[in-house]
């Protein structure tokens, strides 16, 4: 069966973006959705000298493994300080070591959500400017304000306007991964 690989952009373990992740991914029938957790791919903090004493850590390989064997990547971003979570940057830094093409060229849908008005809108600019520049594909892209007040886990997206503007980043996402037979 075709995969999704699903994970929220945070090491917290009541994640909103990892919950909003998790939920896209099982929006697109006949696929099989994966949903990690950072936690699991805890690493030292990428430096030139840790990479050299000590080698890439193995999480970073069998992150990589996962997203070789996804046939789409849902993120959802959290935002700390305006920025990625250092648990996402870290994890990026580590698989770009491996191979430079990190998302190996897969359909993504780029998500982000925070219990603020904004969305973390702002991380997501900057991971949609970053992942689209290796990427073949127009990346669709969904910022959900205000989780707590919008979301539902049961419902889902519950604000009508911010579903329907969900639902055509959602399409266009299964639209690629539809004609995306096996990258």
């Amino acid at each position: 069966m075709r995969k999704i690989l699903a994970f929220g952009a945070s090491s917290s373990k009541q994640s909103i973006n990892k919950e909003l992740a998790s939920y896209s991914a099982s929006q697109i029938i006949g696929f099989e959705s994966i949903t990690l957790d950072l936690n699991d791919f805890e690493m030292p903090i990428y430096s030139i000298d840790k990479e050299n004493e000590n080698s890439i850590p193995e999480q970073a390989y069998e992150f990589k493994e996962y997203i070789k064997n996804a046939d789409g990547i849902i993120i959802s971003f959290a935002e700390h300080n305006g920025s990625y979570t250092t648990a996402f940057k870290n994890i990026f830094d580590w698989i770009s070591r491996i191979e430079k093409v990190v998302w190996n060229h897969k359909p993504m849908f780029l998500l982000s959500t925070s219990l603020g008005e904004r969305g973390a809108e702002t991380v997501m600019q900057t991971a949609n400017a970053r992942i689209s520049r290796e990427s073949p594909l127009k990346i669709p892209v969904f910022s959900l304000p205000n989780f707590d007040q919008n979301f539902d886990k049961e419902k889902g997206i519950i604000d009508e306007k911010l579903n329907s503007r969900f639902k055509k980043s959602l399409h266009l996402f299964e639209s690629q991964l539809y004609s995306n037979k096996g990258v």
